[in-house]
């Protein structure tokens, strides 16, 4: 019987050993992330480890969810340590969960604790946790940087004013905090709040946007301002993708009705999401950003909880799945219409693993090496089985080696173990096919495989840094 969780976790191999201490301290870039960076900013000290573990973890809620505990100890207005107790309990049944290991890698990495969680040590390592805590080093930005992150690109709506980006690149140079272009809300149509957020956008812009030329106008003036705070990439969610070409004048006629309050039908929705999107594309293309596509997450399934506490939650779940038609010829489009940006595809679905990963190969280019990505398993995939069937399919069907590695994807600052965790992953991965015989064993090359893969692909890709040549 193997310890629990010791140095050699998820290691079976010598060689998943050797690739991992080759990896083990890289830098982390955290590069799609839901960080706040308002939080970031004011850096204050946490009251307690639950305010650190629970405050704003939708993972953690649906596991405290299914084992039937009131909403006041996930939510609602229980003290730390009565949410702390009921998370100890959700320990002793959580066998085979990543949020078991997670808890485990971060319990024994930010706080020495060795000891598994449950019912019974639950007040002896939320004393000792909190101690820690009260002893200093536990601020976001003291996190961040114990943590070895070397760059963090938040979630930010362009309507944003970026003001704490500003602040924090002026003041704090341990870690860059750069802002991602995220315009969901220009893209939802649908939205009942949609003419609200228009006018937020024309303040922050400073330009009127009462037509779909105009709206263009507005989100160009937002990405070049993004631009000049050091953004690197767009983010972008699709519940569900089609396909639907659209004039600027249909999107116009579209938009308009919006605008004015008026319902749209399901082919306009979808014609003018088309139609800004190509737009925002080259727009993407230009500034050389990297272009993320989270496809097929289903979000707010339940609508009574949607209404007692709102969004992000813990009530979403994975969709049925991409068009491959549809997503082929929206890259078409595009690629016809200028040429594709840098693009991230993360299927949500782990059924689409294999409609995606063939689907980079069509659009590949030169603007960097890899263009065309299949982002990591994540969100309801971020565990072994999820990001290891991410890598085979990618191995069989693209270029593993080129692969810009893991996200956090995370709102917690405590986060940062998932890296070590898709580490030992990889490296189990590809030590396996080194001891089968699959791939030499070529010490030079694999370590700068697990390097790159680790940290330096993905700072080659987005521009903050190089990858490491054998």
């Amino acid at each position: 019987m193997k310890a629990f969780m010791d140095q050699d976790f998820l290691l079976t191999t010598p060689t998943a050993k050797k690739l991992f201490e080759a990896c083990r301290a890289e830098p982390i870039f955290d590069w799609h992330c839901h960080l706040s960076p308002q939080e970031i900013w004011d850096n204050e000290q946490p009251a307690d480890i639950a305010q650190l573990w629970l405050a704003g973890d939708h993972y953690k809620w649906r596991a405290m969810r299914s084992c039937g505990i009131d909403e006041r100890y996930i939510t609602g207005d229980a003290s730390g340590w009565e949410k702390f107790e009921k998370w100890a309990s959700v320990m002793e049944v959580c066998i085979g969960n990543p949020l078991y290991h997670w808890t485990h890698l971060e319990l024994q990495r930010y706080f020495g604790i060795d000891e598994p969680l449950n019912s019974r040590t639950a007040e002896r390592i939320w004393n000792e946790a909190n101690a820690k805590i009260a002893s200093g080093g536990f601020r976001p930005r003291d996190l961040i940087e114990r943590s070895g992150v070397v760059c963090v690109c938040t979630t930010d709506d362009p309507a944003d004013s970026l003001e704490y980006h500003a602040l924090l690149r002026a003041n704090w140079d341990a870690c860059a905090v750069r802002p991602a272009f995220r315009p969901d809300k220009a893209l939802n149509i649908a939205a009942p709040d949609f003419a609200d957020w228009v006018a937020r956008l024309e303040k922050a812009a400073g330009v009127r946007a009462d037509s779909f030329a105009s709206l263009k106008a507005a989100l160009t003036s937002r990405i070049d301002f993004f631009a000049e705070m050091g953004c690197l990439a767009s983010d972008h969610s699709f519940s569900t993708l089609r396909f639907v070409p659209y004039t600027d004048a249909q999107a116009d006629a579209v938009f308009r009705k919006a605008l004015a309050g008026e319902p749209v039908t399901d082919e306009e929705y979808h014609g003018y999401v088309t139609a800004l999107f190509r737009f925002l594309a080259q727009c993407y293309r230009e500034k050389g950003w990297a272009t993320e596509i989270h496809l097929c997450a289903m979000r707010n399934n339940n609508t009574r909880m949607f209404r007692a506490i709102g969004p992000d939650t813990g009530f979403d779940s994975v969709g049925d799945g991409v068009s491959a038609i549809d997503l082929s010829r929206l890259l078409d489009a595009i690629e016809q219409d200028g040429g594709c940006p840098k693009t991230i595809l993360f299927p949500l679905n782990p059924a689409d693993n294999y409609i995606i990963g063939a689907m980079l190969g069509n659009f590949q280019g030169t603007e960097a090496r890899g263009k065309m990505q299949m982002g990591s398993g994540w969100w309801f995939n971020d565990n072994i089985d999820g990001m290891r069937d991410q890598m085979h399919a990618l191995a069989n069907l693209g270029m593993l080696g080129l692969f810009v590695g893991m996200i956090t994807d995370s709102r917690s600052f405590l986060s940062y173990p998932r890296h070590e965790y898709f580490r030992r992953i990889l490296c189990e991965f590809l030590g396996s096919l080194v001891e089968n015989g699959e791939y030499p064993f070529d010490e030079a090359v694999l370590t700068a495989m697990v390097r790159n893969i680790s940290y330096g692909n993905a700072a080659a890709y987005f521009g903050i840094g190089e990858a490491y040549h054998a």
